[in-house]
């Protein structure tokens, strides 16, 4: 059985292991108060294909095409849980991270939604967390809060998410904490995003890609 969603960040740093689906080096989107193939149609998805609900291991990337390269698509899978959408990525970074941080206008969040994302940016570290409620934006690295004195920031510091930094703490005691606890920091992270949202993903399905799939541009 999953345990919510943590067991996505304790393997953050697995290398692929070839299963049918994912399992290392996840990147999470989560929406709430955005209708499910909406969302997932924003982000890149063939509208005539979704109700289909391809599980993901059955998707194939169309390989020679004139002027394409199969490197410019991955698949994602996708799903509800509880009041969120999620959107699960294993190819280095979250679409919506990308394609908000690119101010592309149907990614952009508006009244009454919510986006929590999970970019593992692997491309260009660190790892991000985007805290969007309503139409505003918040930034954070894996190991910092977004400084807004938030449920959501709350929740990163209970699970022990937030990590020393300077000024506030010398930067022995910053390098030490790092060097002690730094493997664990993902895990950390994916787990105060769990607490936040109560969202919980099953591992086996994920790693079997049995969850529905699409393809979408790598951007």
């Amino acid at each position: 059985m999953s345990d919510g969603i943590t067991w996505m960040g304790r393997h953050q740093y697995t290398p692929p292991s070839g299963v049918p689906g994912m399992l290392g080096g996840i990147s999470l989107t989560l929406a709430r108060g955005v209708e499910t193939d909406a969302f997932v149609i924003n982000l890149g998805a063939d509208p005539e294909e979704m109700p289909a609900r391809t599980p993901c291991k059955e998707l194939r990337v169309p390989v020679g095409q004139p002027g394409r390269s199969s490197s410019d698509l991955h698949r994602a899978m996708y799903g509800t849980s509880g009041e969120w959408s999620y959107v699960l990525e294993d190819w280095g970074m979250a679409t919506w991270a990308t394609g908000y941080q690119g101010r592309v206008e149907s990614m952009l969040p508006t009244e009454g939604e919510e986006i929590v994302c999970l970019s593992a940016s692997r491309f260009s570290p660190p790892a991000l967390i985007i805290h969007a409620p309503e139409t505003r934006s918040y930034q954070a690295e894996f190991g910092t809060d977004t400084g807004q004195g938030s449920a959501f920031d709350a929740a990163l510091s209970a699970a022990g998410a937030v990590f020393p930094s300077l000024p506030e703490a010398g930067g022995e005691e910053v390098v030490a904490y790092f060097e002690e606890h730094g493997g664990r920091l993902p895990e950390l992270v994916f787990l105060a995003v769990g607490s936040y949202t109560g969202v919980a993903i099953e591992q086996e399905a994920v790693m079997a890609g049995d969850l529905p799939g699409f393809l979408v541009a790598s951007t």
